[in-house]
């Protein structure tokens, strides 16, 4: 990288864009980053200096966004998310800088394989689930459409957990993606930021006027650590800042001097004990605590990061609503609301009424979830004791908001308290999700169902009193990563149907629609995913010694482990079908041939979904040795399902479960990313599937379940899953299978309290919708004994999906909720 000067300044220009250019910076970095010459470089030596010799073709599109962003006095978005699941950044890093083939040729020169260097980077351990994978699609899209944009997160040292499997059951490890080197970062020690915690407040006159300070007990540092987020291909670097908790004082040299050497550094374990952990396990009081500090934590950095240092120093903070709006990622950082009136406030002097205006043009408020339980919150005895001065701010909220409230509806004390910030019962605790809705300009679902059910269901009293307020906006992914780069041989083939411009036009996809009637198209496809299903399996041959047959239906099932999403009852589908060939109901040799494929985390302390892991595992273990089957039915789970896997396994799914109980999945992305690839969807009528459906058309989506009013309808009646289980002789046989030890070596106890929760609770109705899933499945089997029928519904699915892409959900965005427009480069 060189610079030279412009009216005394210093322009930074990229390496030359040639093979002879990329191999000069790569050898240099080898040299001079790492301190090797080629002859002695590992591998990681060598995956570290083409990491940072890549980024150096980012860099001078990176400080020229942000000095154009300075000029341009744009508004931005600052996404507040406690997840990024970003992926592995080689790639997508030379998709963005169109390297590729450079680089290919360069390392071949040095006789390097790119691929081996790909194998060694590991993904940042950010994020767990969608909520994550979401926020690294928006801000990919937020770059790719030149939009200024910041994320702000934390710069977790491990990640959830790496998942490991012993004897079938779930084993939770250290995901120590740090360990070789994050050679994607900047980190910036010198703009630490200060964040308090704990202590009291106390009133004190300001010149005739009565204010309130924050005397704490204890603060850390948090440290920036700069990423790069590029476009594509079209020179445009946003920013994602993420934060790691250090200790103000780390070492007591007089300690240890005495010998205390763990009391020496007690105080730098306790602080870095904020950012160790993505999602600190919180069944207890100490972790529950742990995560409402990491919240705050990173939101306080932010803001003062932002207010402080991106802002220039002579900014009226009356015209904030003009420079920013803070998108908060569902409930997780929603304590930026008062922590920015704290600072505009008790900081800056503000009267109340002034920071209470601004503060609300300046958030909007992303709801992720339909389950109760996943709206956080906190109660005001631990917000009181770590956040004392935020606790008063969020009481005066919501004292004024319940007196306006109580003006327009005098006498109706249960509406007030319905619709309290502050909970009285069970007990005393602030509603999170209340507040950001009582504070944000917007408030918006993830697809159109979840979006009427938000309104309707999850926060009626709100919708009724703002209903401009609520909006939707339908999740998508990018295109970059899920299809472009997890999918080369599709691509190739999109682009010779569409030509090259659907990477960044989603929409271009509908071009396919005529070639599904195509004989020599669909030929082509087919030929496409198999030679997907051919670099999975080699894959999970060598990630961990998975074999898969061949010519067999690829039906997958990976997401999140929890009750609702059902995978209970894919089991019981599994279950049914070697219960059919025991029968001999059906014929191994003759029957579809299927590989059952999960991908699934269960929280630590989330028992039942453990149980749920270990029966998936030891159906699995049954089923893959009864030589009975003859290889007809094969059930895999690879362990520590993250993006890496995903980009292999998505792209060679034929079949996309998509299961959930109607009503309780706000959106769904995964099968927004199965779609986009060739696979059709067995689903519920249950968020974006709904959507989907409609878009694809009720023939290439196998459609089952009870539609979100009936399943109210049922639960309010006294739904009884023992009856199910007594009327239905299939189903009965099914669970009966489970209890009586089959699948544990004889010993009915193992799965017992899975079986007794089945039978008596059933929270999420599997056994109600067990018969309509089952028939669904058959109709399956049908469809995919039709070669070029399925071929021709796989083809309108990718055409049809284009609606999907995040580019589409960032418009949107921007239209109903931000006002952001782009800043292109010059």
């Amino acid at each position: 990288m060189t610079d030279k000067r412009v009216n005394g300044s210093a322009v930074v220009t990229s390496p030359q864009n040639t093979v002879e250019g990329f191999v000069k910076e790569f050898l240099r970095e080898l040299s001079f980053g790492q301190g090797v010459t080629l002859e002695r470089a590992s591998v990681n030596d060598q995956y570290l200096a083409l990491a940072r010799t890549v980024r150096q073709y980012l860099m001078a599109r990176w400080l020229e966004t942000l000095q154009r962003q300075r000029e341009a006095q744009a508004k931005s978005v600052a996404y507040l998310s406690a997840e990024y699941l970003l992926g592995r950044q080689l790639d997508n890093a030379l998709l963005a800088t169109d390297l590729t083939e450079v680089v290919e040729e360069g390392l071949a020169s040095l006789g390097i394989e790119l691929q081996t260097l790909r194998d060694q980077e590991t993904e940042p351990g950010l994020g767990n689930g969608g909520l994550g994978r979401l926020a690294a699609c928006f801000v990919d899209s937020l770059a790719t459409m030149s939009v200024p944009c910041i994320g702000y997160g934390i710069r977790y040292d491990y990640g959830i957990f790496r998942q490991t499997f012993v004897d079938g059951w779930q084993v939770e490890q250290p995901d120590n993606w740090l360990a070789l080197g994050a050679p994607w970062e900047f980190p910036h020690p010198e703009a630490a930021v200060t964040v308090h915690f704990g202590g009291r407040t106390e009133t004190y006159d300001d010149e005739g006027v009565e204010r309130t300070r924050w005397v704490h007990d204890w603060d850390v540092l948090g440290v920036p650590f700069n990423y790069m987020v590029p476009g594509y291909q079209n020179g445009r670097v946003n920013t994602l800042r993420l934060w790691s908790a250090k200790a103000t004082q780390a070492f007591d040299l007089q300690i240890f001097n005495s010998g205390e050497y763990v009391d020496a550094v007690r105080a730098q374990t306790f602080a870095e004990n904020i950012s160790k952990v993505l999602y600190p396990e919180d069944s207890t009081p100490q972790g529950k605590e742990l995560r409402l500090q990491q919240q705050y934590f990173f939101v306080a950095c932010s803001i003062k990061d932002f207010v402080d240092y991106v802002l220039p120093e002579d900014f009226d903070l009356h015209r904030l609503p003009e420079r920013i709006i803070f998108q908060l990622n569902d409930t997780h950082p929603v304590i930026a609301v008062p922590e920015l009136m704290r600072v505009l406030v008790d900081e800056k002097k503000w009267d109340w009424d002034e920071a209470w205006a601004v503060t609300q043009q300046c958030f909007a408020y992303t709801c992720h979830t339909l389950l109760p339980e996943a709206l956080e919150v906190w109660s005001v005895e631990l917000m009181g004791r770590l956040l004392p001065r935020h606790l008063e701010i969020i009481y005066r909220i919501n004292e004024e908001f319940l007196a306006e409230v109580a003006a327009k509806h005098p006498g109706d004390d249960a509406l007030l308290e319905r619709m309290s910030i502050i909970a009285e019962r069970p007990e005393r605790s602030v509603r999170m999700a209340y507040l950001a809705t009582v504070a944000g300009s917007k408030v918006n679902g993830v697809a159109a169902l979840h979006s009427d059910l938000l309104r309707d269901k999850v926060l009626p009293d709100f919708s009724a009193y703002w209903p401009d307020k609520f909006t939707n906006v339908t999740n998508g992914v990018t295109p970059r990563r899920f299809v472009r780069l997890s999918n080369p041989a599709l691509s190739e083939l999109i682009t010779e149907a569409v030509g090259v411009g659907w990477v960044t036009d989603l929409e271009r996809l509908r071009g396919m629609e005529p070639l599904a009637d195509d004989q020599e198209f669909r030929e082509k496809f087919r030929a496409v995913k198999a030679h997907n299903k051919e670099r999975l399996s080699t894959l999970l041959q060598a990630r961990d010694g998975i074999t898969l047959p061949a010519d067999a239906m690829l039906d997958v099932m990976v997401k999140r482990l929890h009750e609702y999403k059902r995978q209970t009852l894919k089991v019981l589908h599994i279950v049914t079908l070697y219960d059919r060939v025991l029968r001999g109901e059906l014929d191994p040799a003759t029957m579809q041939k299927r590989v059952f494929a999960f991908g699934a985390k269960a929280a630590p302390g989330y028992h039942m979904a453990k149980q749920i892991i270990g029966l998936i595992n030891h159906v699995g273990a049954t089923i893959n040795d009864d030589p009975r089957l003859g290889g007809a039915l094969t059930v895999v789970f690879p362990p520590n399902y993250n993006v890496t896997l995903a980009e292999t396994l998505i792209p060679a799914a034929d079949l996309s479960e998509q299961i959930s109980l109607a009503g309780k999945e706000a959106s769904g992305t995964g099968n927004m990313k199965f779609a986009l690839n060739g696979a059709l969807t067995i689903g519920t009528d249950d968020g974006a599937n709904v959507e989907i459906r409609e878009l694809v058309g009720d023939d290439n989506f196998f459609l089952f379940g009870l539609l979100e009013p009936q399943v109210a309808d049922l639960v309010a009646a006294g739904y009884q899953p023992g009856r199910y289980y007594e009327e239905d002789p299939a189903l009965k046989r099914a669970v009966d299978l489970i209890a009586s030890g089959t699948f544990s070596g004889g010993d009915g106890s193992v799965f017992a309290p899975l079986v007794q929760n089945l039978l008596t609770e059933d929270r999420f109705l599997a056994l109600a919708d067990y018969r309509s899933y089952i028939d669904a499945q058959d109709r399956v089997d049908a469809a995919y004994a039709d070669v070029e029928g399925w071929t021709r519904s796989a083809i309108l699915n990718v055409a049809r999906s284009g609606f999907f892409s995040s580019d589409r959900s960032m418009w949107d965005y921007i239209d109903r909720i931000w006002h952001t427009p782009p800043v292109v480069s010059r």
